[in-house]
């Protein structure tokens, strides 16, 4: 079974699959996040969804590209948890499957391409206070409980 996080689910809403990959990027304590600043400003792991076609690495790495501008290596699969919310930027109801990996942040190549995004290094302790969903935070404090 996969943990839910977040909002219960509404028995009111339609829900429509969402699968995503989403990466922790450690560099020693520090980890690399990404603001989005709309529809709402949130701090988040970096990633979004799986495109039709697209493989869950594909998906990864050109995520994490657009997102913060890094190449990244080594990803590790960690698990997986479901969120049902709503995506104001596309007007869904999404049950979001989260699939979660553990890369190594190689190089920064550029600037996000993701429009209203921007990257950026916080200390594991900020960042898992300031990151915005319950399931992202509960990986990052498993995942930095281990040093």
């Amino acid at each position: 079974m996969i943990r839910r996080h977040g909002d219960p689910v509404r028995h009111d809403k339609k829900y429509t699959l969402r699968a995503g990959v989403y990466a922790i990027l450690p560099l020693g304590n520090d980890v690399l996040l990404t603001h989005q600043a709309r529809p709402v400003p949130e701090f988040q792991l970096p990633g979004g969804g799986i495109d039709a076609g697209e493989s869950s690495l594909a998906a990864l790495h050109r995520e994490v590209f657009e997102e913060t501008g890094w190449r990244i290596a080594a990803p590790r699969r960690l698990g997986a948890f479901r969120r049902f919310t709503f995506m104001p930027e596309y007007d869904i109801w999404a049950e979001k499957l989260c699939h979660v990996y553990l890369a190594r942040p190689v190089r920064r190549i550029m600037p996000p391409t993701e429009p209203g995004h921007s990257a950026l290094w916080a200390p594991a302790p900020v960042a898992i206070e300031i990151i915005g969903n319950d399931g992202d935070r509960a990986f990052l404090r498993d995942y930095f409980s281990r040093f």
